[in-house]
């Protein structure tokens, strides 16, 4: 279970995150909150890519701060925009790279790029360019890239801001199918009607933690008496 404990983080002087403590237990977690508010921070303190000023973030035993390259094989990230992580040539060569590291043969590579290719429907886009693919197809590269290795936890950072409605339903259910814990940070408030839990996160704190009506409820709520001073 991933745990955060007393974590804060500033950048430049400026607060981001403050003193945030949680346990984060659920199998779907949906996290939402207004730009600036902290959470792509939060987000990135999740496997490591940030690790904060104080307190810890814990997968287990492990901790980001001393273990981030071990966090990382059981915490997958996927970032809103997929071109940012296709990085190969081909397809098949950016769902392979996220395997060198884990020196696996070569038939067992072959057989989880092949299974990692065909469950996300890309196994007929194995030698393209993977900056030539849709929009919808990027992203679901970018989530194979990442599930090939097999974590326990995925986190994804608003995977469906870039994308059409089609693309969205796609991806949505995509996130639902899946075995592994999901944690989505969302402005799309509609994916989270069947969560089991959602924080909403305000000026770098958890301002509520509950289910996703009444989260949505607050949020929402929230942003209109901003709107309306």
């Amino acid at each position: 279970m991933l745990r955060l404990e007393g974590v804060s983080h500033s950048y430049d002087g400026r607060a981001v995150l403050r003193d945030v403590t949680l346990d984060l237990a659920e199998r779907r977690i949906g996290v939402i909150g207004a730009n600036g508010s902290g959470k792509s921070t939060l987000a990135r303190t999740l496997n490591g890519l940030v690790v904060p000023d104080r307190g810890t973030v814990t997968l287990g035993e492990w901790d980001t701060r001393r273990h981030a390259r071990r966090i990382r094989r059981g915490v997958g990230f996927v970032f809103s925009d997929a071109a940012s992580q296709i990085i190969m040539p081909t397809v098949v060569e950016d769902v392979e790279i996220g395997l060198r590291s884990l020196r696996l043969g070569a038939d067992e590579t072959a057989r989880r790029v092949d299974r990692i290719l065909e469950r996300f429907g890309l196994d007929g886009h194995r030698d393209h360019p993977g900056h030539l693919l849709s929009g919808g197809q990027k992203q679901l590269l970018a989530l194979a890239s990442v599930l090939v290795t097999e974590p326990d936890v995925l986190v994804c950072d608003e995977p469906t801001t870039l994308l059409d409605l089609r693309n969205t339903r796609t991806v949505a259910r995509t996130l639902k199918g899946l075995e592994q814990q999901v944690i989505l940070f969302t402005h799309d408030l509609d994916l989270l009607a069947d969560f089991d839990r959602v924080l909403v996160i305000d000026d770098g704190r958890v301002a509520f933690d509950g289910a996703p009506d009444a989260a949505v409820t607050f949020y929402t709520d929230r942003m209109v008496e901003g709107a309306d001073r």
